[in-house]
């Protein structure tokens, strides 16, 4: 796509260790271009032993911000001057606007997934969750969940006590943990009124997939499967639920509500979300 530069350009990008996928810029992009706000959305590889300088240099050369993905979202907890009470909470952050050379860290996640569920027409209150995983993303999900009414969240991981962990945080007391083994899955399976996937399993440019797609047969019959992977669009998860007509979402929306947030954050000003999803409705036709 075109970007109009000029001296006066503010600079943003999102960073993580695999990142070159990523649609952010697109979305970012298309969306400060409708709305004729003066900034550029780059995409930086990073590793995590590169996160801190990074950070610095980013703050010298005059970012406004950024928005990360895995592996960095709970490595740049100690690296904030401040934190959100979402970031806080979720042990996780994703967005970070720099300003007066201060890094202040915020999470969208959560707020993003409910937006992108109220998009397809879920509302989280009184459902029984299965959540795969136990990182950053899955925090930010499952509490934010549990916060806004689902009758019971389960955790579902391989570390045990990284499940554990993450249900200790739960203030409304409707988490509980689970392991990650296929008997399991296909136990809670039969009790879930909405499957969400936090997990890398299935990712590009990641090795690991699911080994055994049996706990969809469990499901009830029009049970949401969420991933929250969206590179490839249609994950191996995702293709087996839509085989059992299940309904399957992929994460693009989670990540454009993220990107509003976001933008929110940034720019400092209020987003129109019809003009920007008017915008993204033709670049994000394609694969």
């Amino acid at each position: 796509m075109r970007v109009n530069l000029e001296n006066t350009t503010q600079k943003l990008c999102v960073i993580g260790d695999p990142v070159l996928h990523s649609k952010s810029p697109l979305i970012q992009n298309t969306m400060l271009e409708a709305l004729g706000l003066d900034y550029i959305y780059l995409c930086q590889p990073v590793t995590p032993e590169d996160l801190p300088s990074f950070l610095r240099a980013a703050a010298l050369l005059g970012y406004r911000g950024l928005n990360a993905t895995m592996p960095h979202k709970q490595a740049l907890l100690p690296l904030m001057d401040t934190l959100s009470e979402d970031a806080r909470r979720f042990g996780a952050v994703n967005t970070v606007c720099i300003r007066g050379g201060k890094f202040l860290g915020y999470n969208t996640d959560g707020v993003g997934f409910l937006r992108a569920l109220a998009e397809n027409g879920t509302s989280p209150k009184g459902l029984r969750v299965t959540v795969f995983g136990a990182g950053g993303a899955a925090k930010a999900v499952a509490l934010k969940l549990a916060q806004k009414g689902a009758a019971r969240v389960t955790v579902c991981n391989r570390t045990a006590e990284k499940a554990a962990a993450l249900c200790t945080l739960d203030e409304q007391g409707v988490l509980r943990s689970a392991g990650f083994d296929i008997e399991t899955l296909r136990r809670e399976a039969w009790q879930t009124d909405l499957l969400i996937n936090c997990t890398s399993l299935g990712m590009h440019g990641t090795q690991g997939q699911f080994d055994d797609f049996s706990f969809l047969d469990e499901l009830p019959a029009g049970t949401p499967v969420y991933d929250l992977i969206y590179a490839p669009p249609q994950t191996k998860l995702l293709a087996e639920a839509a085989k059992r007509g299940l309904p399957a979402y992929n994460g693009l929306g989670l990540l454009v509500h993220q990107a509003v947030c976001s933008l929110e954050l940034f720019t400092q000003t209020s987003i129109d979300l019809a003009l920007v999803k008017r915008a993204l409705q033709g670049v994000l036709a394609g694969p």
